[in-house]
């Protein structure tokens, strides 16, 4: 039977390693406390974090204990990674929401119970620091210039590094250490883009408290061509089905890259490797299966088995050339709203099919938008309830985006 390691490393996730040779042979005698952390930007995780979530899955199920950090503390200085600009600032009544909203989808991946794993606001101690202890304390044991060599401030120094942001670095080593002095905990994943913090972390546990401290990155979730996936003209693909439904969540995985396809299955699902070395090896036509079988994994994953279903049925429906059944966005909106009839711009902003009004003229102009079938000609059409079928009305913006509205 194959150990974390050796799962990890098989399915593509691991990237960097602070100590090779120690890592692997921990991994082969022991089960260890580790941690990820999550800075709470919005109020919900996507599809970035989920990576990082799936990896935390398969350490807990070859029986290892996690720890998720939420950034209650570190979400208030921004982690300056990868970022072009400083980040907007937010209030701790935003920060206290998002990790909430954190917590609540955690628990949907990850066991916590029986101590299983364990959630903590790194928040709890960042936000009753004194700041002069702190770089007494932790301050001391970090080098300027070698920090300024680090990646993820390098990208920053030409355009402007705020010396708040500067201070992410040691809060995040800090929280390392907290975590190791509270919990055992002796690992950090995240990543490769967290490298330069991690190790920062690992150098203080060792350099402070002479233990045992470790780290490792994996890779960062791209397409063939090395750009970011997770983002669509909507913005980025959430967990939230508020945010994005689980029919576009499918929806998004079902349309990916050939290319991408065995890579996608081996981070991002349970599936065993050998099922997922056939699937990524179909060609042609027969790559749709292994893309619809992804979209279908996933979505159970992040949805539920009930979500899935319908989301592939509706799929099926559409790629079918069909629009019926299935959890296509609906959206609900008063009869009493169509008894003099509706302008079509109106509805498209209202169901959020376009941004604004002009928006939606550029969308009819260009021959975008079909009404139950028919494409929409005019700017100043009326909808009443006459053109609903049955109580619903199907909208279809370019070749895949389809929205409902049901009459209440």
């Amino acid at each position: 039977m194959k150990n974390a390691f050796e799962i990890l490393e098989e399915r593509g996730f691991i990237e960097q390693l602070t100590h090779e040779n120690e890592i692997k042979e921990l991994f082969k005698n022991e089960k260890i406390t580790f941690y990820i952390g999550f800075d709470p930007t919005a109020d919900s995780l996507h599809v970035g974090h989920f990576l990082t979530v799936m990896a935390m899955a398969h350490m807990q199920r070859a029986g290892h204990r996690p720890i998720c950090l939420m950034g209650g503390g570190t979400g208030m200085i921004g982690d300056p990674t990868g970022k072009t600009d400083m980040r907007k600032m937010m209030t701790t009544e935003i920060i206290d929401h998002n990790v909430a909203c954190f917590k609540k989808q955690l628990s949907r991946f990850i066991d916590f119970s029986d101590d299983k794993a364990i959630i903590v606001d790194n928040g709890d101690w960042i936000r009753k620091l004194n700041y002069i202890d702190f770089l007494r304390d932790i301050g001391v044991h970090f080098s300027v210039n070698r920090m300024i060599k680090a990646e993820c401030f390098k990208t920053r120094m030409e355009k402007g590094l705020s010396f708040l942001e500067f201070n992410y670095m040691l809060m995040q080593a800090n929280d390392f250490l907290e975590l190791n002095k509270r919990y055992g905990c002796i690992m950090q994943l995240g990543g490769n883009d967290q490298w330069s913090n991690i190790i920062e972390g690992v150098d203080l546990i060792r350099r402070k408290e002479g233990r045992p401290a470790y780290g490792m990155t994996f890779k960062l979730l791209t397409n063939s061509e090395g750009n970011k996936m997770g983002k669509t003209e909507k913005g980025a693909v959430w967990l939230d089905a508020d945010k994005t439904s689980p029919y576009e969540f499918f929806q998004y995985w079902r349309n990916i890259g050939d290319k991408d396809v065995e890579k996608c299955l081996a981070l991002l699902t349970f599936l065993p490797m050998d099922e997922v070395r056939r699937l990524g090896a179909l060609e042609g036509s027969e790559i749709n299966h292994a893309k619809e079988v992804l979209a279908y994994e996933l979505t159970k994953i992040v949805h539920g088995e009930e979500n899935a279903e319908q989301a592939k049925q509706a799929a099926r429906a559409l790629f079918s050339g069909g629009a019926e059944g299935g959890s296509i966005p609906e959206t609900e909106i008063s009869k009493a709203d169509f008894a003099e009839g509706m302008d079509i711009l109106s509805i498209l902003t209202t169901v959020g099919l376009s941004s604004s009004r002009a928006e939606g003229r550029r969308l009819i102009q260009q021959g975008g938008l079909k009404m139950n079938e028919n494409k929409v000609e005019s700017f100043d059409l009326k909808v009443t309830e006459n053109d609903f079928k049955d109580g619903k009305l199907m909208l279809q913006k370019g070749k895949k985006v389809f929205h409902q509205v049901k009459l209440v």
